[in-house]
């Protein structure tokens, strides 16, 4: 086997240029892998992270009959007392944040301009409403006794030319079906670098959200974050609510990226598949040129005894080499390539798909298993890429083979 090994690489030792660019080839291909499963691994998941801490929580609790669609405000269609059943939730050792919402629908408005707003009622001292508050950019988080307060996101203020300390007008529906208006100071303005979000969202404190829209002691969710999303259904076992109640997790509010999340994978698989095909075909070409300019070294191996198994070892000895140095460069482009962009990211601006909340930045993510599995994948196609040149290679009659044109 030793024999074999050093006869496959001074074989490729003769042509050096072709060796080479064959081996970086498979090493393109496998960097590429790396760098296409870890930019898909980072935007799956900072979508979702961002969905649950921005969005849906890992959980929420509301009435049956709500329909978020409308942000329904009917008493019926919401969750009574729930600074009470939120405090109880918050208890458990899973949670890390558990705080009532409310939402409404409406309108903001400054001198001619206007934008449609998602209106959110939160309490500003929760830990769940983190995100908005490390996101101020100019002016002052919202404290919970706020009246004359808002706080929007930075494309809305610059859709609007407001600035902090601005008046806005703001009107919304209330529990009854009327509409209140009422004219607002702009307190803060923040972003979460999702275009998606803070275009629309308007935050106000729960107690003046409920006093606005006549909804008092009452909230469309109760949002609960947990400490870890794995534990998703060992709280839902835990939790216990009014038969009028029912409780969502956040696969279930975020059903449109669980679905997008298996149809881009399929997609992705497709790629994998073309561009090992591609790998594949560029050692396949290299080792069927080498049997053809060695025709007659073959010729004479078989005639002085090499049998087809140990000629056929040969040329897979030369693909393993060459899937060996390919790994090895794919290796070493894909890991750096990845760690870039982990660091700087791909800005993508204003591309989310409506439903998801996309980052306008989309960072590389490497994982152990992606790296794991790629790399074996990539060893074992280049491997079997040789098969064909070291089968026609075995079966060559040594007289026809000696014959042969030099």
């Amino acid at each position: 086997m030793i024999q074999i090994l050093k006869m496959a690489f001074r074989d490729l030792g003769r042509n050096r240029r072709r060796s080479f660019f064959s081996a970086l080839a498979v090493g393109a291909g496998l960097a590429l892998l790396i760098l296409m499963a870890s930019v898909i691994e980072g935007e799956m998941g900072s979508a979702i992270e961002s969905a649950i801490q921005l969005q849906s929580g890992h959980i929420q609790i509301r009435a049956k009959t709500y329909d978020e669609n409308r942000s329904s405000l009917k008493w019926v269609d919401l969750v009574e007392n729930p600074e009470q059943m939120a405090s109880l939730i918050s208890g458990l050792a899973e949670v890390k944040a558990a705080t009532p919402r409310l939402y409404a629908s409406g309108f903001l408005s400054s001198g001619t301009q206007s934008a449609g707003a998602r209106i959110t009622g939160i309490d500003p001292l929760s830990p769940a409403s983190d995100p908005y508050r490390e996101g101020l950019i100019s002016g002052n988080y919202l404290n919970p006794d706020d009246r004359d307060a808002v706080l929007i996101g930075k494309p809305m203020a610059d859709k609007l030319s407001l600035k902090v300390g601005d008046n806005v007008s703001l009107s919304l529906n209330t529990s009854d079906g009327n509409v209140q208006d009422q004219t607002f100071t702009v307190k803060g303005i923040y972003t979460t670098n999702t275009y998606g979000f803070d275009s629309t969202t308007v935050f106000l404190p729960l107690s003046k959200a409920q006093a606005i829209t006549q909804t008092e002691n009452h909230a469309s969710t109760i949002f609960i974050l947990l400490k870890d999303t794995a534990q998703t259904d060992a709280v839902v076992r835990a939790l216990s609510i009014s038969s009028g109640l029912v409780i969502k997790t956040w696969k279930d509010l975020n059903a449109l990226f669980v679905d997008y999340e298996a149809m881009a994978q399929s997609y992705i698989s497709i790629f994998y598949l073309i561009i090992l095909a591609i790998s594949a075909s560029v050692i396949i070409n290299t080792l069927i040129m080498s049997v053809y300019e060695r025709t007659r070294e073959i010729g004479i191996l078989s005639a002085i005894g090499m049998r087809g198994n140990r000629i056929m070892m040969l040329f897979l000895a030369e693909s393993s080499m060459l899937a060996v140095g390919g790994v090895i460069m794919g290796l070493l482009i894909g890991v750096l390539s990845t760690l870039y962009f982990n660091v700087n990211g791909f800005y993508i601006g204003n591309m989310g798909l409506s439903g998801m909340l996309i980052t306008d930045t989309i960072y590389a993510k490497l994982t152990m298993d992606n790296l794991v599995n790629l790399t074996i994948l990539t060893f074992v196609v280049t491997l079997l890429s040789g098969l064909y040149p070291a089968v026609m290679a075995s079966r060559m009659q040594p007289i026809a083979a000696l014959r042969a044109e030099k």
